[in-house]
């Protein structure tokens, strides 16, 4: 299957600077010619309830390059700053295959609800939604029970209670492959679970992989399910061109197992 690499510029919940140059940076080096969508905006701190007013159309818009790529017979393989694009492609996913897994590599769950978020944002609220546990706008529809967090490794307490309450499960990075072996998976790929001193982070977490891990966790997963589908997210590229570059290739190198690459010729 062909890859359909689209990168969506647009603002979704964008506290930092980084993310969005991020996803330019690396989407262009995994496709020759990638679908740009959307304008880049500044970052700002903003409360979720307008993020989901502001933001609404650069959210819809990535769940409807997901349909029109599964439509096309192609592999979507979205770029965004935030999780939030998870939103809207998620239930896509759960409307259009229900049995298919949701594998949310992460440093964080993004499991809060407005209930119990203690900052408001928007990114640290987006999986809870698709999962039915409060309402985004963008639907629901995916069986918590078919996501797997991991690593997971920095929890708020009522979030790790969101997360038990719903029946997601929480999974060493070593257990994931054998977790959905022979699953259809759609993987959502922060780049915040590789260590702040392997990559930079809007919301650093010590204690996570190195680039080598990374690439080891998918070759694994890789190889054991059926991959319907990617977004990579949280790219916190730094300001100069030359740092950027060299950080963009460590992450292009990391998920070579994922057969996204320009074609040769």
């Amino acid at each position: 299957m062909s890859a359909r690499v689209v990168i969506l510029r647009g603002r979704t919940s964008d506290r930092t600077p980084g993310g969005g140059p991020g996803a330019q940076a690396l989407g262009q080096l995994l496709a020759s010619e990638p679908e740009l969508v959307g304008s880049p905006e500044p970052p700002r701190a903003q409360d979720y309830r307008e993020d989901l007013r502001d933001s609404r159309a650069a959210i819809a818009a990535a769940g409807e390059r997901l349909e029109a790529a599964l439509d096309a017979g192609e592999l979507p393989v979205l770029l965004a700053s935030d999780c939030s694009i998870c939103l809207s492609t998620l239930p896509a996913i759960a409307r259009r295959d229900p049995a298919a897994h949701v594998v949310w590599l992460d440093a964080h769950g993004d499991f809060n609800t407005p209930a119990t978020t203690g900052s408001g944002f928007l990114g640290g609220m987006c999986l809870a939604a698709p999962c039915g546990r409060w309402d985004s706008g963008f639907g629901a529809g995916l069986d918590p029970r078919r996501v797997i967090l991991s690593d997971a490794r920095d929890l708020d307490p009522a979030e790790r209670d969101e997360i038990d309450a719903a029946g997601a499960r929480i999974l060493a990075p070593a257990a994931v492959a054998e977790a959905v072996a022979g699953e259809r998976v759609f993987l959502h790929l922060d780049f915040d679970i590789l260590d702040p001193s392997v990559m930079p982070a809007g919301v650093p977490a010590p204690g996570g992989l190195t680039a080598d891990g990374l690439r080891h966790l998918l070759a694994g997963l890789v190889d054991s399910c059926d991959l319907v589908g990617v977004e990579l997210t949280a790219f916190e590229a730094p300001d100069d061109p030359r740092e950027r570059e060299r950080l963009a290739r460590t992450l292009a190198a990391a998920i070579e197992p994922l057969g996204v690459r320009p074609p040769i010729g």
